[in-house]
Parts: C-alpha cells; structure tokens; sequence
C-alpha cells in the first residue's frame, strides 16, 4: 500500500452496538468487535469506521455525545477500546471514528453548565441569541422530525442555536476555547492509537452562525489549523469529512485557493452517490459519465470516498426533481421507504429485489470508480432493513452471523436486543447469515472477498485517475479505465438486462496481453478488444497492461 494508505484502503463502517455481543447484554461491544476481525481481515477489509462511540443518552444514535474522552459503558472500557485498536493493528486494519463536535448533548455539563447563568464559564461555548430570531424555522437539516434550528431555553432565558436536533446544541467554534478543545479531543484519540476521524457535518462546523442571517458565512481556516494538528500528531492520520454541498465548493474543503491540500484528505462523494442510484435506476450510465466529467480538480493527496449505501439514508438532493422522482419510483416507490423528502431508507439488496447480478453489478461498479470504497457491514452478505423502525434505524439492524437465535448476534433475550434483528422473509437471519455464505463457495460473501482482492491487486484505481472510455457503446454500458504508475485497467459495466457486444480496438495499441481479472461470468479470451462481450446486468475488469517497473 502506498504512503497515503488512504488512497488504497477498503473501509468497513460498522455500529459496535449492533455488530457482535460478547457478554450477552443485548448490546454488541468491543470484545465482540474483537471477535470478529479475523472475518473482516478474511473479506479484506484495511480500515474500520466506527459510528460514535461515545457515552450519550442516545437520541440520536450516538451522535449527542456528553463526553468526547470515554466510551459509552454499554460497548465496554477505554481498555477495550484499546485492545480493539491493538488486535485491529496486528492484522493490518486500522481503526477511525466519528468526530461529532458540530454539537453536543443537552444533557453535556458544558451545556447544563451554560444554560445555568450567563456567567458560566460555558457559556459561549455555545450559541445564543436573546430575542426570537427570523431565521428559527429556516435550515433544517431533518424535515418532517425537525421544526426549527434556535429554540428557547426557559433556564438561560435565552435562544440556543441548533442545526440538528433541538437537544443537539452547536458549539460555537468562533470561540477559541472550543477550537483549542477539539484539538485536545483528536489529539486524545491519536494518542491511543486512532489512525483518524470522519468528520461529522463538517460545512455546520465552520458556520459562522449569526442570528437572523440564514446564510452565515464559513470558516475555513479553522480547517487548515485542524488538519496542521492533527497532521503533527500523527503524520498519517487522516481526516474523512462528510460535506453535502455543491459541486463549485467541494474544492476549498480540501484545500486553500493556493491549489495545496492542506485541509480534509477525503470527502464522500455525494454527487457520484446520487447520480450512480440515478444511473442503476435508469438502467443508463450517462450520469456516472457527467460525474465522472463534472469531478473538480483535487490537490495532491486529496481523495474521494465512494458509497452506495452509508448509515444514514441515500440523499437524492442533489439530483433535479425528476431525477429523484425516477430513482425513488425504482428504488423507494412506497412512503414508508422514504425519508425527510429527499431520501430512502433501505438496504442495497432490496432495493434491487434481491436480485444477485444486479447486486454485483452494482458494487462492481463502485468498487471500480475513482476514490476509495466505502461498505456498510451487512451489506457483503445482502441484508435488508426493517422498515418498522423509525427514520435511519431502518438501516441499523444487528449483523447476522449465524443460523443461532438472533442470528448470532446475541444471546440475550429478543426483547433486550438494543434493535430486532430481522428474522422473517427473504432476509431474516434464517436465509441471510455469514455462515450460511461461508461454506458457500459461490455465495455473495465470497464474491466480495475475491472482488476485494481483486482491487488490492488493482491499485490505479484508488490512487491513479479515472476516465469515461469515450468510443460508442450499446445502450447501457458504461467504460472507463484506470491510470496509474503500475498501469492501467480497464472497466466495462452493463447496467442494462440485455447482452450486448462492446469494441474497445482502439485501445489495442496499449495493451500488453490483456487479460480479464474478474467478470461475472466466464467470457473467453480478451483478444483484440474488439468484440467484447458482456451479458445483461454483467461486468468486466480487464487488465490491460502492467509497468514492469512495479
């Protein structure tokens, strides 16, 4: 793997709570996590995302957190946070976590500090407004569950801003105390051994919020300082930030006007995300390939993380109206599968009727384009979702390992499961299970074990440049290739049903005895690329040639 490990890795992001239980509490927790990488090591997995681990009386999944130093007592201790970083070490998986400093808890003894009386050392740790302001039902970032961004706190007597829910208070990073905090808090997590953060709602963060104006500017010299800190702690840590805006801005989150990527080494990808689901939806590549064209120049080092489903909702907001109306039709056509009115709340595998070509296809697919992969576990075995579940919970079921009560999963009682595990239908644990697939050599698990490691032996994708192959193709292909300086592979996906024949002779030149690395069926010889065949919903990874200097 190269310096910038990043560029190459395979990251895994996953809920400890909903994972494995190790002591029978209902819950899942380290020492189960720790139980299971061996399995993730197996599927290929180079880096582990953990969603917040931090103690919170969790409204919100975590993500209110009342102390950003310890762990929440139900995963386990600091201890076993830091054995799970050292068993994660051993087999070459590093480990990051979320970095939630957007906001806190109300119930934070910052904030029960703060709200206490306008002398409070917290106080504008946090922030206020004395009269109502105009904007306090403009900027929702959760619609429907969500009706204002300033409410009234009877106990400071004061207006409290806050971009997510109301007992979500913003910090207030204009305060030089609050900046000097988070860097204290990443610097506590570097020191434990954390390889990096991903960055929760990082355009919130450097809002400069000012009452009464929806449209506040941002900071982003706030970015550089934190990226320069974090850097100097630990030279290879990385910082993975979550930044849905428009296209013309995604430049200046990695780096400053200079063109040096001195600020956020990864940003998921969100415009290739909607426009992939747009695409599958479609059964049409033309808005991969305006993704592929419409991508900003990134500065040495920067980096896309690429996805198809995360733990929120597939966010189809940048998409135009019809746009979103055609993927939702495909992909999310009842109400109860929708989400905040510009989302769907389901797994990869029902969306695309459990269809086994179709879910290949599509992470095939992912897999191949620029940046580097991101998974949600479950997904490698084809989960589905309880759509019982309220909001996001849909998508954070329990893992399921095994033909066991609770798919393995846990031994407690059902009802003290922190969520149901799915154990009815075409996903209950009873069909989809890790054990299940394990003895199964031609199953979804070991598909993606062998697609991974046919990406660690690809490296032009994750670290070279990516382009549409721009030569006619059938309805519903898309080529690109991969460029890099150990060579260059070439990349054919037929989003389509029918099969189809491709020309690619005019790559002919530059091949040195290309050769298929993974298909979805056996296609014969490669020969002169110039009757390449690929059946519906089918793929093909060439190699088209190898530097003989790596």
């Amino acid at each position: 793997m190269g310096d910038r490990w990043y560029s190459e890795a395979v990251v895994y992001c996953l809920d400890v709570d909903t994972y494995a239980d190790s002591d029978g509490d209902g819950v899942g927790d380290f020492r189960g996590l720790i139980g299971r990488l061996d399995y993730l090591a197996r599927l290929g997995v180079t880096c582990l995302w953990l969603n917040p681990i931090h103690p919170s009386p969790n409204q919100d999944d975590g993500y209110d957190a009342t102390d950003f130093y310890n762990v929440d007592p139900r995963l386990g201790t600091l201890g076993d946070f830091a054995e799970l970083l050292h068993q994660a070490q051993n087999r070459g998986i590093r480990v990051i976590i979320d970095l939630v400093v957007n906001h806190t808890s109300d119930q934070h003894p910052w904030f029960q500090s703060a709200r206490s009386s306008p002398d409070s050392p917290y106080r504008d740790w946090y922030v206020w407004a004395d009269q109502e302001p105009a904007d306090r039902h403009q900027g929702m970032v959760f619609p429907g569950e969500q009706h204002e961004t300033w409410s009234y706190d009877r106990t400071a007597k004061a207006w409290f801003y806050h971009r997510f829910y109301k007992f979500q208070p913003d910090l207030n990073i204009e305060n030089p105390k609050v900046r000097a905090e988070i860097k204290k808090i990443t610097s506590f997590w570097l020191q434990l051994g954390v390889s990096g953060f991903r960055m929760d709602a990082v355009p919130f963060i450097i809002e400069q919020t000012e009452p009464g104006n929806p449209n506040a500017p941002k900071d982003f010299d706030f970015i550089t300082d934190l990226r320069q800190h974090v850097q100097w702690r630990r030279g290879d840590a990385v910082l993975l930030a979550e930044a849905n805006v428009e296209p013309d801005q995604l430049p200046v989150y990695f780096g400053d006007g200079g063109g040096s990527g001195n600020r956020i080494h990864m940003l998921f990808d969100f415009m290739l995300n909607g426009r992939l689901m747009l695409a599958l939806a479609r059964e049409d590549p033309e808005a991969i390939i305006d993704a592929l064209r419409d991508t900003p120049k990134l500065p040495t080092g920067g980096q896309w993380a690429t996805f198809l489903r995360n733990h929120d909702e597939i966010d189809l907001s940048r998409l135009t109206a019809d746009q979103r109306n055609d993927v939702l039709a495909k992909f999310g056509p009842d109400e109860n599968m929708q989400l905040y009115g510009r989302g769907i709340r389901r797994r990869l595998a029902p969306m695309l009727g459990n269809d086994r070509r179709h879910i290949e296809l599509a992470y095939a697919l992912q897999f191949s384009l620029r940046g580097t992969p991101v998974l949600r576990y479950g997904e490698e075995i084809g989960m589905g979702e309880n759509l019982a579940l309220d909001g996001r919970d849909a998508i954070r079921t329990p893992m399921q390992w095994s033909y066991k009560e609770n798919g393995g999963f846990s031994t407690a009682d059902p009802e003290k499961l922190i969520r149901p595990v799915i154990d009815k239908g075409d996903f209950g644990y009873q069909q989809v299970n890790v054990t299940a697939q394990r003895g199964d050599s031609t199953s979804l698990l070991a598909w993606f074990e062998r697609m991974i490691r046919t990406l660690r032996e690809a490296p032009e994708i994750g670290s070279g440049s990516t382009s549409h192959i721009d030569v006619p193709m059938p309805a519903g292909v898309l080529a690109h290739r991969a460029d890099g300086p150990t060579g260059t592979m070439v990349f054919l996906h037929n989003l389509g049903t029918e099969d189809v024949e491709v020309d690619l002779s005019t790559l002919a030149a530059e091949a040195d005895l290309p050769i298929d690395v993974l298909t979805d069926r056996g296609y014969g010889d490669v020969g002169k690329l110039d009757s390449l065949k690929l059946g519906g919903h089918g793929y093909r990874w060439i190699r088209l040639c190898r530097s003989t200097t790596y």
